[in-house]
């Protein structure tokens, strides 16, 4: 594998694009290298955490040489000596006797290889996969409106990560850690069978990094145990969460008390009652009155915070508490000027709801403050 000369950041940018999911610390050591392989019109740079798995294709004509056709190289190695050298400079590659050679300007650098060979690839498990089209930004927009509701390390695994749901001619992500769950639907080009898999909380990581904002198209295979992404020159393979997600139909309420309000107003007023609020359990306290929206919070040094919203509404008065933290984490990423909130009674879970975004449903549960 030969390469004459190459632009910095057209090497830089493959690397970094699969980097993410390898790890310093692996069971296997050959898990911190990158495999870097020849093929007929360039190089693919593969990495790898035995759970998902990240291929990039670099388009270029390589020169002849007598090392291998693969190799395996640290993936971090590799990426810092790209990233010391200036942004300028042409990047010479050669290997052999077991070695990369790094070449820039009036810099060499020789880096150990591990045999390709020993280099552990996801087996492919989409048997009967179903495919479906969809735009980067589209599901990057999806992705992004869920993503906060996720668990973190959750003894229920199944929650560690985003239900996605394709059914007809429409797609649906939930995310829950069972304290809130987000829930949003986008119509597709065209219908498809009914699937559904569980992403896990570094997948959607991962995807996020890696989509783009536009209308190019992204290609999803998603089967039982294993989801393919094919964007761009990237081709990314992930196992699946294995567990039954719980029935989220039965989780969004169907409140009568409804009031509408300004989304930065609400949202400036939690950031700043969150200030006092207790440091571990984060409450806020909500006081509904006629044409009143009031906020409260307190901690344990008997500091208090109050704001109050003037709001149209005119239902039944109501005290009720919830995590700041997830009230805000719910309304801070929407465009919309006004968002709707419905309320049950103080033992009931929060509908929080936007017009511009119909098919957007965040619940958070109550907590006794």
């Amino acid at each position: 594998m030969f390469i004459k000369q190459i632009k910095r950041n057209e090497l830089l940018k493959p690397l970094l694009a699969g980097g993410g999911i390898v790890e310093r610390k692996q069971p296997l050591p050959i898990l911190s290298n990158v495999l870097v392989k020849k093929t007929p019109n360039g190089i693919n740079f593969l990495s790898t955490d035995l759970e998902i798995q990240i291929e990039v294709h670099l388009d270029i004509e390589l020169g002849e040489s007598e090392g291998d056709e693969a190799i395996t190289v640290s993936a971090k190695k590799f990426q810092d000596i790209l990233k010391a050298i200036t942004e300028e400079s042409l990047v010479s590659l050669d290997n052999k006797e077991n070695k990369l050679q790094v070449k820039a300007n009036k810099s060499k650098f020789s880096l150990q290889t591990l045999p390709a060979q020993d280099f552990p690839t996801l087996a492919n498990q989409l048997e009967g996969a179903v495919q479906i089209g969809i735009q980067q930004g589209k599901l990057k927009k999806l992705l992004n409106s869920v993503q906060h509701a996720m668990a973190q390390q959750d003894i229920r695994y199944y929650l560690n990560g985003v239900l996605l749901v394709v059914e007809g001619d429409s797609i649906k992500l939930v995310a829950t850690d069972g304290h809130r769950l987000a829930f949003i639907a986008e119509n597709l080009d065209q219908e498809y069978p009914k699937i559904e898999a569980i992403l896990s909380r570094k997948t959607v990581n991962e995807l996020m990094k890696l989509l783009g904002d536009g209308d190019e198209l992204l290609d999803i295979e998603l089967a039982e145990k294993q989801a393919r992404f094919k964007f761009c020159d990237i081709t990314m393979t992930s196992k699946v969460i294995d567990g039954k997600f719980p029935d989220y139909t039965r989780v969004i309420p169907n409140h009568s008390n409804h009031l509408a309000v300004n989304r930065v107003t609400l949202m400036q007023a939690l950031q700043r009652a969150a200030i006092l609020s207790n440091e571990k359990f984060r409450g806020v306290r909500l006081l509904l009155t006629e044409n009143n929206l009031q906020i409260i919070s307190s901690n344990s040094e008997q500091e208090e915070a109050q704001e109050d919203i003037e709001i149209s509404y005119g239902g039944q008065a109501l005290d009720i508490g919830f995590n700041v933290n997830y009230l805000v984490d719910g309304i801070s990423f929407l465009n919309s000027e006004e968002i709707t909130l419905s309320f049950g009674d103080q033992n009931s879970s929060l509908l929080v709801t936007t017009p511009e975004r119909e098919n957007y449903k965040y619940v958070v549960m109550p907590m006794r403050i």
